[in-house]
């Protein structure tokens, strides 16, 4: 059984935009932010500049509020004394440093119709300019599906789930889209093209980065670029090999698969969320997992 959410990798200039927020019914029922582009978020995964940090706590019990800016805009992160993890190396991180944060999506409304998102962090790590580069290259990636998926919801006549999937789209993303319609009348999809381009020309060779200092390599959290690549290889062949009947691969025998190869449950978690959200791999009932 999959207990981890998706991790979804969002630009602040779509994620700052969204006013839609899905509680759940029950007492553990997640809840998301659904944003105009479908994506369907309770866990997010951003990398960027920590420009900020403010303890509006004291020194005994600190509360933290930073924040985390991206080639479109700016996270805003919270963290106290129940993200214990998030604290202590906010307490430790000086600004400016590159960052990489798993966090849980948060919503504030200080008046009916006004919503405002933020993040609250789970971990959060220095990164070097590379791990940047490489989170904006796939959020990019991540961001130009999930419109291209919206655009063809809403030029259909009844868009479902199940359409959007035979389209070759994940479930998640199929049930963001569709929630994204409730919501947004409509959505301007040229300005998230803008935002795109614009994201790209950070990693043109001629591009001036914010940052000159190189802050040190990253303890844990997140692979270098090539060995995630090479891992996310390894589970998407591992997914192949165990699914015999083309019904999708059990999750516990890929645990034991990835486990015999060296991959620990954890970082299968976080791959196999990278794979959900670029749209190789989805689920096609709970508890396996399938290649698009």
């Amino acid at each position: 059984m999959i207990s981890r959410e998706i991790a979804w990798r969002v630009f602040s200039g779509e994620y700052n935009t969204s006013n839609c927020e899905l509680k759940g019914e029950g007492e553990r029922s997640p809840s998301y932010v659904i944003t105009p582009l479908g994506a369907m978020i309770n866990r997010l995964f951003v990398v960027g500049v920590l420009t900020d940090i403010e303890n509006l706590g004291t020194e005994g019990e600190p509360f933290w509020r930073a924040r985390v800016t991206d080639p479109t805009g700016t996270f805003f992160i919270s963290a106290g004394q129940y993200q214990p993890d998030a604290s202590l190396a906010l307490a430790k991180i000086k600004p400016p440093s590159f960052v990489a944060v798993v966090g849980k999506s948060r919503t504030y409304s200080p008046e009916e119709g006004t919503v405002y998102v933020s993040v609250r962090p789970e971990k959060i790590v220095e990164v070097d300019e590379k791990i940047r580069d490489y989170w904006i290259l796939e959020t990019c990636k991540s961001t130009l599906r999930r419109l291209t998926a919206a655009e063809e919801a809403r030029r259909m006549e009844t868009p479902t789930v199940e359409a959007l999937i035979k389209l070759g789209y994940s479930k998640a993303l199929a049930q963001g889209v569709l929630k994204s319609i409730e919501h947004y009348d409509s959505v301007e999809f040229e300005r998230y093209r803008d935002m795109i381009a614009d994201a790209l020309r950070y990693l043109l060779p001629e591009y001036e980065p914010e940052v000159q200092e190189t802050p040190s390599e990253m303890e844990i959290g997140v692979e270098e670029p090539d060995e995630n690549i090479d891992k996310e290889e390894r589970v998407l062949a591992i997914i192949d090999r165990l699914d015999k009947k083309g019904k999708g691969a059990p999750w516990d025998e890929i645990i034991e698969e990835a486990g015999k190869e060296g991959i620990r449950k954890d970082e299968l978690e976080e791959i196999t969320n990278s794979l959900l959200d670029k749209g190789l791999i989805y689920e096609p009932i709970l508890g396996k997992m399938k290649r698009i």
